[in-house]
């Protein structure tokens, strides 16, 4: 008796079949899926982040995310990025403020150009 035969007698398992339909979440019920998604999480939530916190989560270098502290955070979306000393780390947060962006968030350009 060859092998062929063997698997061809075998009857196919059988499945159970699903009663329940899969329930499709929202956007806001689904986790972070970019890095920059991760770490506006972290800062938003109510205790903060540290750097090491973001490096673990994120994979990146430490300058890499006080980068995204200056760039993305003050400078694109203009939140307001506290920062405090809790047992013997900073800790980082985004706190809310009624002003739309802050003075730091200034877009900085050449001057005119003069043509001569």
């Amino acid at each position: 008796m060859s092998h062929r035969n063997i698997v061809r007698n075998i009857p196919p398992a059988t499945q159970p079949k699903r009663t329940a339909k899969r329930r499709k979440t929202g956007p806001a019920l689904r986790g972070p899926r970019t890095k920059q998604e991760i770490v506006l999480a972290l800062l938003k939530h109510r205790k903060g982040t540290t750097v090491a916190g973001i490096m673990n989560a994120t994979g990146w270098q430490e300058h890499s995310v006080r980068s995204f502290f200056v760039t993305i955070v003050l400078q694109k979306l203009g939140l307001t990025l506290s920062s405090e000393t809790v047992d013997r780390a900073r800790v980082y947060r985004v706190t809310t403020t009624s002003a739309s962006k802050p003075a730091r968030a200034v877009a900085w350009q050449y001057p005119p150009r003069c043509d001569r």
